[in-house]
């Protein structure tokens, strides 16, 4: 069984250096792979303040070690983005899906969001799929959008309302 706990920085950031310490991991971020754990905790740390309650640590149990992260942050009042990664170990397992639709029942129902969206490099296949199989539909393409270590990249929008059906729950 999947699910979510607080994420904390100190605890979980060894297992999440997973991914952010992974170039391949890393490939669509704006910034390259971190170079220690240490990096990745502060990292996580500035991310996530002492009052962030809306960022994860994916797991199998409460007491399991982190497999992932998922963050959801405000852009507004009610406009809200999503973003997953997990651990190489742990890909193929449908976690990020899973632990995508917790945390967004926990946006919609809990801060009130109207919108939350997904912004993804267009290369980025996988992460484009979970959120279209959560329902989120693609609305677009921005051009030359982010300035990253691979480039200035485009970025493929996919949003859910608060009103759309939530396909996770069917």
């Amino acid at each position: 069984m999947t699910c979510l706990r607080p994420l904390d920085p100190d605890r979980d950031g060894p297992a999440l250096y997973a991914i952010f310490g992974d170039d391949e991991s890393c490939r669509y971020l704006a910034r390259p792979a971190f170079a220690s754990v240490a990096e990745t905790i502060a990292q996580l740390k500035e991310w996530g303040g002492p009052d962030d309650d809306t960022s994860w640590a994916v797991v199998d149990g409460p007491e399991g070690p982190a497999l992932g992260r998922v963050s959801l942050f405000t852009h507004g009042r009610d406009i809200w983005e999503a973003a997953c990664m997990i651990v190489p170990a742990a890909r193929g397992r449908n976690l990020a899906a899973r632990a995508l639709a917790e945390a967004i029942d926990f946006v919609f129902e809990r801060k009130a969001a109207r919108r939350i969206f997904a912004d993804c490099d267009p290369d980025n296949i996988a992460s484009i799929r979970t959120f279209e199989k959560l329902g989120f539909r693609r609305e677009g393409l921005l051009r030359g959008t982010w300035e990253t270590h691979l480039g200035v990249r485009d970025s493929v929008i996919l949003g859910l309302l608060r009103d759309d059906p939530r396909v996770w729950r069917a």
